[in-house]
């Protein structure tokens, strides 16, 4: 039987770049299909909530914004006890929650192999919906960089075909005065 991979996107999306991760899980639910074995799921803040998804994963793939002291638009592939090292220059609750729930997940003895995807964020002040223009820029790395994680954790997917631009639309719902 094939391992169960969850991807989990992280961060929050009101404080622009902070949100990647869940942009990313965005990206590949709305632009591949996958194997039953691979799960996405935003998710967000919610930190403890996770507990019960990360533990019935044989794989985690976090993707989140990581402030590892590169340059902006780096891309991170770190195990998950790298962020225990460094987790003094975290600057989002969340990472200490992920942190946590994967030491919940270990004491119960169901913690997946874990992995985290991530990019130094230009810019994680509030408030902000956008990415910024240099994270945006390399969104598509991040995206291939979990595809791939997800391919060698023995996952596979299919992109979906882009839809097609039915351009202008007449305006269908104008009621006379």
């Amino acid at each position: 039987m094939a391992e169960q991979i969850l991807v989990l996107g992280v961060g929050n999306i009101l404080l622009r770049d902070e949100g990647v991760g869940v942009r990313v899980v965005e990206r590949l639910t709305e632009g591949y299909r996958f194997s039953t074995n691979v799960t996405l799921l935003d998710g967000g803040t919610l930190g403890l909530r996770l507990l019960d998804p990360i533990t019935q994963a044989d794989r985690l793939i976090v993707v989140d914004a990581v402030q590892w002291g590169g340059e902006p638009g780096t891309l991170y592939r770190l195990q998950a006890d790298d962020l225990n090292r460094r987790l003094t220059f975290k600057n989002s609750i969340h990472q200490l929650d992920l942190v946590e729930t994967l030491a919940y997940a270990d004491m119960l003895g169901c913690r997946p192999e874990a992995l985290v995807v991530g990019i130094e964020p230009a810019d994680i002040s509030p408030w902000g919906l956008e990415l910024t223009p240099k994270i945006a820029a390399a969104l598509d790395r991040l995206v291939a960089a979990v595809l791939a994680e997800i391919e060698a954790a023995g996952g596979s997917f299919t992109a979906l075909p882009e839809p097609l631009d039915p351009g202008p639309r007449a305006p269908t719902d104008q009621v006379p005065l």
